[in-house]
């Protein structure tokens, strides 16, 4: 692989509610054009944050103004948009599922509760276009049993072989309750283009609380496996593990064992090509400090090292701590100022990745062209 181009999907503006830009997604659209989704807020973690949507039609080197498609009023409440994913469904309907965060139950305070571990009320939102992203329909919100907690969305809903649909969640412990947190990832599924939804069935988890899958990102491969990368974390030794795969061949109800990359920390989505190579970047936060990729010759081959390029290399302005507990280590998100790649197959057979970068008090969003 190699890069041929860089650009700028969007630039922080310093000073306002579009200063610091992060968690972006791509979805490459049926007629080849991109959709590009972000954060913008006037911090990473801002009550004033929502997610904008711009559309390129030369493969990611320009794109268009942005367009705000969410409300971050929800059930009559304050909130904030953490990030917002899109999977075309047919030519014209497409679904949106978001993450919402309630800023008015706790005025004031941080997305985690560095003290129990617990993290603001949220909720997963669902929207439909038939008019490809021109407009959308009424919000709804997807049901989640109290056990789920506020719910972590890290992943776009996957149409799955079948034509059922998966929302991929990760469950968090309510802001005070300082009980054990048992950590996992559930999948919800619908089979009426995402209506209804399913109870959660569990992905992953360790039954010992003491590992945690953390961003866990999936794609299908041309077969129809679905192939996920979780970003890891060791709760007894307070640090973070290599990425670990696991394969599902029957949409989700089984899966492999997870299987260790060699390399950490936080993948990114994998861009699949239609010959069934993987491309997966990845955040080295505590190592070389740089966002890097490898490719693999099929979902579940390996990642080869002769692979590997480095898309971005960080110049650190704070020093963040690869072993501290559980609660400091989810309070240093605010300072994380590079990570979340995002990396999608063209039509050209070229990858673009997208991913967040910067100095607070301003970030953009930044994207590579990989020559595969």
């Amino acid at each position: 692989m190699q890069i041929v181009e860089r650009g700028i999907l969007n630039r922080g503006e310093p000073g306002g509610a579009r200063a610091v830009s992060t968690f972006p997604a791509l979805v490459t659209l049926p007629d080849g054009s991109l959709l590009a989704t972000y954060r913008v807020g006037s911090t990473k973690d801002s009550a004033d944050g929502t997610v904008e949507l711009r559309r390129s039609q030369d493969g990611g080197r320009t794109w268009s103004e942005p367009v705000v498609p969410l409300d971050r009023v929800v059930e009559n409440k304050q909130g904030s948009i953490s990030v917002a994913y899109v999977t075309p469904l047919s030519e014209h309907h497409w679904i949106m599922v978001a993450c919402w965060v309630d800023r008015q139950t706790y005025p004031g305070k941080p997305l985690f509760n560095e003290q129990t571990e617990g993290c603001l009320p949220m909720h997963v939102l669902l929207t439909d276009s038939h008019d490809m992203g021109q407009t959308w329909g009424p919000v709804r919100i997807l049901p989640c049993p109290d056990d789920v907690g506020p719910a972590s969305l890290t992943n776009p809903v996957l149409k799955l072989p079948s034509g059922r649909l998966a929302v991929s969640i990760e469950t968090n412990k309510h802001y005070g309750d300082t009980s054990q947190w048992m950590q996992r990832v559930v999948y919800f599924y619908s089979d009426d283009l995402g209506q209804n939804w399913s109870r959660p069935h569990t992905v992953s988890q360790d039954p010992a609380a003491r590992i945690f899958y953390w961003d866990q990102r999936a794609a299908l491969d041309p077969q129809g496996k679905i192939v996920s990368f979780s970003w890891t974390y060791d709760r007894d030794t307070s640090e973070y593990l290599n990425i670990r795969r696991r394969i599902s061949e029957d949409e989700g109800k089984t899966w492999t064992a997870p299987e260790d990359l060699g390399f950490a920390d936080q993948p990114s989505n994998p861009a699949v090509l239609p010959d069934g190579r993987f491309v997966l970047a990845w955040v080295d936060r505590f190592g070389s400090r740089s966002i890097r990729a490898r490719l693999a010759k099929s979902g579940t081959g390996p990642f080869t090292a002769d692979s590997e390029i480095p898309l971005y290399e960080h110049s650190p302005s704070a020093t963040l701590k690869a072993h501290a507990d559980t609660g400091n280590l989810l309070a240093q998100i605010e300072m994380w100022s590079f990570g979340l790649p995002f990396a999608a197959a063209l039509p050209d057979g070229d990858v673009l990745v997208v991913f967040y970068e910067g100095t607070t008090p301003s970030m953009q969003i930044s994207w590579v062209r990989l020559s595969v």
